[in-house]
């Protein structure tokens, strides 16, 4: 008989719950819409003004399965120019050396050239994300 009695005062109490849990209303202010979307336009805009990156170019200087033939080519390009930076990458199996932030397809051309006295087996021009430097503002506004 307690046994019964137990069982009985669990599924009401069940029951009861499942009841309440499914009568919940929620009333939302229309003007949270409205912040939620400037705050997002916001976050957008500063997200673009910090922007450090843009599409442009890089020259592909070498592309080998031998790190150190890969480090010996980064030393090169340093020693040799230094104005370039250079971006050593690895995509297994191969490391890949980039070089320079180019915005037009001619300036990275222009390097291409010099480039290739150092490397004779090609250097070659491909489309990359490169960093941008960001401009400086006049000091007059």
């Amino acid at each position: 008989m307690k046994y019964l009695l137990f069982v009985s005062i669990i599924w009401i109490a069940f029951s009861a719950s499942a009841q309440d849990s499914s009568s919940i209303v929620v009333h939302k202010d229309p003007r949270l819409d409205i912040l939620l979307k400037k705050q997002g336009d916001v976050n957008a805009a500063i997200k673009k003004a910090n922007s450090h990156t843009a599409r442009g170019y890089r020259l592909l200087v070498i592309n080998t399965n031998n790190r150190q033939e890969a480090i010996a080519a980064k030393t090169k390009i340093y020693s040799n120019f230094p104005e370039l930076k250079a971006y050593l990458i690895y995509q297994s199996p191969y490391f890949k050396l980039k070089v320079g932030n180019f915005r037009t397809r001619e300036d990275a051309a222009q390097y291409q050239k010099n480039l290739g006295y150092y490397f004779p087996k090609g250097v070659f021009v491909i489309s990359d994300t490169i960093e941008v430097t960001p401009e400086k503002e006049s000091e007059n506004e």
